[in-house]
């Protein structure tokens, strides 16, 4: 069963959640601010792989696993705080001063790849967050596990068309943007941002 009303509600609740400022939001911007469009597209696309990963894991009972076990969202919860602390550090401590050179254009990307992907697969509150919110959306007497996968990948297309519109947005400031203290101080900031952000996770609750 399908109500076009409320898939229309829940776009606009995903819509308002996907641009709400976030760690995803911020590594997606800091990699088209300081490395260009193709590592930012890449921090997407592994942004969009954990957030698949969760979905699959929601739609077959993981997530409601996840939320009902203290431990395993504690243990999970320590390990993405940590990550991203360890992040928010090493940007701090060491900021870059240039952007990827085209002979590591490749393998910046790919490292862009992974670490969108590990901050948001050792994120359990994006399993809860899918736990939670999916079902208010779930018309009755439609597949619970069906449909609650297909509302995650339109929230994943959301998020895709949002990371786009940040990539784009920084293209006009690319010559800005190259500046030796515009990248360190973006390291930095994005650096202080992820502690923030790592310490914020630390101290969630399921």
């Amino acid at each position: 069963m399908f109500d076009p009303a409320l898939f229309l509600a829940f776009i606009a609740a995903a819509t308002i959640l996907t641009i709400t400022p976030g760690v995803d939001t911020a590594m997606v911007l800091r990699a088209a601010a300081t490395e260009g469009p193709r590592s930012a597209l890449f921090a997407g696309i592994g942004i969009s792989i954990g957030c698949l990963i969760w979905a699959g894991a929601v739609s077959l009972g993981l997530g409601a696993l996840l939320q009902a076990s203290e431990l395993a969202y504690t243990v999970l919860k320590w390990i993405g705080a940590a990550y991203l602390v360890w992040l928010g550090v090493k940007m701090l401590w060491k900021p870059r001063t240039a952007w990827a050179e085209e002979n590591t254009a490749a393998a910046k990307g790919f490292a862009a790849m992974r670490a969108g992907f590990f901050t948001n697969i050792t994120n359990p509150k994006v399993g809860v967050f899918y736990v939670t919110f999916l079902p208010q959306f779930i018309p009755h007497g439609a597949n619970v596990a069906a449909y609650s996968f297909l509302l995650a990948l339109v929230h994943i297309a959301l998020s895709v068309v949002w990371f786009a519109s940040l990539t784009a947005a920084t293209a006009p400031l690319g010559r800005a943007l190259r500046r030796p203290n515009v990248i360190k101080t973006l390291d930095r900031v994005t650096g202080g941002l992820f502690i923030a952000f790592g310490l914020k996770l630390a101290a969630s609750r399921a």
